[in-house]
């Protein structure tokens, strides 16, 4: 067996108990995808995408991830990685998306604000 069989072995045992064990990242409109899987320093790094981005418990998912994933032997350091949703929409200081509409919470509030404000009905 080469170092890239091993390696492709961890990265696709990895992949396959997210799928299986997290199926709470895809049915919430989420992805996973191991960027490194590496059996010689034990490393695990994973990037959440989709709606993970700003998921209020994207947060608990992580530490979920972690939890278990530092429970295999061959598992030394795992790093979860969720990208800012405000990074991928122009961050806060955009104002508009590409089609013009208002971006900050259904259009309601400050970024990440789900409070619409005392003068809303």
């Amino acid at each position: 067996m080469t170092e890239s069989d091993t390696d492709s072995t961890l990265r696709e045992r990895v992949e396959t108990w997210l799928s299986r064990e997290m199926p709470i990242i895809q049915m919430h409109g989420g992805t996973s995808a191991v960027r490194e899987a590496d059996p010689e320093t034990g490393e695990v790094i994973i990037e959440l995408g989709g709606g993970c981005k700003g998921c209020s418990v994207s947060d608990i998912t992580t530490n979920n991830i972690e939890a278990e994933l530092l429970t295999w032997p061959e598992i030394e350091e795992i790093t979860v990685r969720v990208p800012d949703a405000r990074e991928s929409l122009g961050g806060p200081d955009q104002a508009e998306s590409i089609m013009g509409v208002d971006r900050t919470e259904g259009g309601r509030g400050d970024w990440g604000s789900s409070n619409p404000g005392k003068d809303h009905l």
